[in-house]
Formats: C-alpha cells, structure tokens, sequence
C-alpha cells in the first residue's frame, strides 16, 4: 500500500473537518440537546404537576361536595323543624282561639238565658196578675202590691 500526498491530504481535510466540528458545530448542538432536554424536562415537571393539581382539586371538589350536601341536609332538617313548630304553634294559637270564642259564646248563652227567664218571670207575673185580676174581677194596683209581686218572681 502506497502512503502518497493524496491520502495524506484526506487525512489532514478529515482532520481540519473534525477540528471545525469540535470547535463550531458541537457546541451549538450540545447546548441545542441541553435546552431540548431541558425543555422536556420542565414539560414533564408540568405535567406532573398538573395532575398532582388535578388530584387536589378532585379532593377538594368532594370535600366541598360533601360539605355543601351537609349543609343542605341541615338546611332542609331546620326547614322541616321550622314547619313543624309553625304548625304546632298554629294549632295551639287556633285551639286558644276556638276555646276563647266558646268560652264568649257560653257567656253569650247565659247571658241571653238570664234574660229569658228575667223576661219569662215578668211575663208570669204579669199574667198571674192579670189571672189575679179577673178571678177578683177588679184591678189589681201593681205599685201596691209590688212586695207580692217580686215574692211569686223570686219563687218563680
């Protein structure tokens, strides 16, 4: 095998074409594999975060589900207990005033039956009188015998 010039000066171009690849192309290969390495790297911390995001925040939402379902049941068991006291209040404010107007009405009654039977006594006395009359076939003068006639109405 013959070492002649032109293999040597393919050596020596090989040579200057890796020196010019180490000196100017790598290094802005290198650093573009960095920052793409970099770039996903961040990306998958991302990613990573976000669904350790998403998984609190779904722990969250049912918490607040849970809560806000708490609240509403609670909400609901006072609504229930403000009814239930409103009716019964309504019922023992209604029994009072049913109890009140009969209470007025058995007053009512006793009044207008004392007055019925004041007004029944006059009239018997006045027709025992007038019976008193007609057997004596005279008048009887009522002012005169006025003692007599509050004795037969207090009998009455």
């Amino acid at each position: 095998m013959n070492i002649n010039l032109t293999l040597v000066m393919q050596a020596v171009a090989f040579a200057a074409f890796i020196w010019f690849t180490a000196r100017f192309v790598w290094p802005h290969l290198m650093r573009a594999i960095d920052e793409r390495q970099k770039t996903i790297a961040d990306g998958l911390a991302a990613g990573e975060q976000g669904r350790q995001n998403l998984a609190t925040a779904e722990k969250r939402a049912g918490e607040s589900l849970a809560e806000a379902k708490a609240k509403a049941s609670e909400i609901v068991a006072l609504g229930e207990k403000f009814k239930s006291e409103t009716i019964e209040q309504a019922k023992r404010d209604a029994k009072a005033e049913a109890d009140r107007i009969v209470a007025a009405a058995k007053a009512e009654i006793a009044q207008e039956a004392a007055r019925a039977r004041e007004a029944l006594r006059n009239q018997v006395a006045e027709l025992a009188v007038a019976g008193a009359a007609k057997i004596l076939k005279r008048e009887v003068d009522a002012k005169a015998h006025a003692d007599l006639l509050r004795e037969i109405q207090q009998q009455l």
